[in-house]
């Protein structure tokens, strides 16, 4: 039984063609209605959600099965061990996505499930993110061959999984990252990411922007974290420090490389208001291609005829 935790689970082959059922699922939805007839997928959610919670919820519906939504400080999962309720809640899917704090907690999810786990986020990985990020570079450039990303930010959960799936196909990845959330690091994946030719820290913004075909930003401040009292210290120094790395105008000077971010925004922070909506921006495009490359990738665990 195949689980998605990482991002690591897939071979470069694997990947691609999981990005290609994507494409051809968002250009030919008809042929899947019934794609998932009669399959339940439990949604369940520890962490605030909008892309993940309604784009998993109209990806199963759209092809023909059912999404059931848990809220985790609701239901039992808070009262009893981890490999307990999941034996349980496992006979009643065919799927279950979490969206959860800790990364632990979704392996062993995985461990004592029945059915296939999806990480729907963690402190750690982000790996549906990636995997819309991808397939948004593939649609855009049309393949992976010499494409340059610049990630620009906090090292987070979703620089995690842009490494992994940038060394998987070979994508030349810069990785501007002046403060790193600690929560996220992970020391075997650097150490591999830093002996990969694809991988590339860099301290000068500029001369990142100078060679990248799409840049990519993420919030400086963890979601759960933005509106929290106890959190305004670190948030302001993190302001601080980050400031000067923000995408606008006057960073991008000559350049102009696709802009990406995978959402929530927040404008007059990592990046300026007017580039959200700008001529290069995919930011939107990104967004949706949560649902179409979650389709595939639902498929793929099902393992379906499709």
């Amino acid at each position: 039984m195949k689980h998605l935790l990482s991002l690591k689970e897939l071979d470069r082959n694997e990947l691609v063609a999981l990005i290609q059922k994507g494409v051809d699922i968002k250009r030919n939805p008809e042929r899947y209605y019934e794609a998932c007839k009669r399959n339940g997928l439990l949604m369940l959610f520890q962490k605030t959600s909008t892309r993940t919670n309604l784009s998993f919820q109209s990806g199963i519906n759209q092809m023909g099965g059912y999404a059931v939504v848990m809220d985790w400080e609701s239901s039992n999962f808070v009262l009893s061990p981890i490999q307990y309720e999941v034996r349980y809640a496992s006979r009643n899917c065919d799927l279950l996505m979490a969206r959860l704090k800790k990364h632990e907690d979704i392996v062993e999810l995985a461990t004592y499930s029945q059915v296939p786990i999806i990480n729907g986020c963690c402190e750690k990985y982000h790996p549906c993110q990636a995997l819309a990020d991808l397939m948004t570079i593939y649609e855009i450039s049309g393949s992976f061959d010499g494409v340059t990303l610049t990630y620009v930010g906090i090292h987070n959960n979703v620089a995690n999984s842009l490494i992994i799936g940038c060394m998987t196909l070979g994508i030349k990845l810069q990785v501007v990252t002046p403060v790193i959330n600690e929560a996220s690091w992970e020391e075997e994946l650097m150490t591999e990411a830093r002996l990969s030719k694809y991988i590339e820290w860099k301290e000068d913004l500029a001369k990142a922007l100078s060679i990248t075909d799409y840049v990519y930003t993420d919030t400086w401040i963890d979601m759960e974290f933005f509106h929290d009292p106890d959190y305004q210290e670190e948030k302001q120094k993190r302001m601080q420090v980050m400031l000067p790395y923000q995408l606008n105008k006057s960073n991008l000077g000559e350049y102009s490389p696709y802009i990406m971010h995978d959402m929530p925004i927040h404008p007059g922070f990592e990046i300026a208001k007017d580039l959200i909506e700008s001529e290069k921006s995919v930011i939107y495009q990104q967004a949706e291609n949560r649902m179409h490359i979650q389709k595939a990738l639902m498929l793929y665990l099902l393992q379906t005829k499709y």
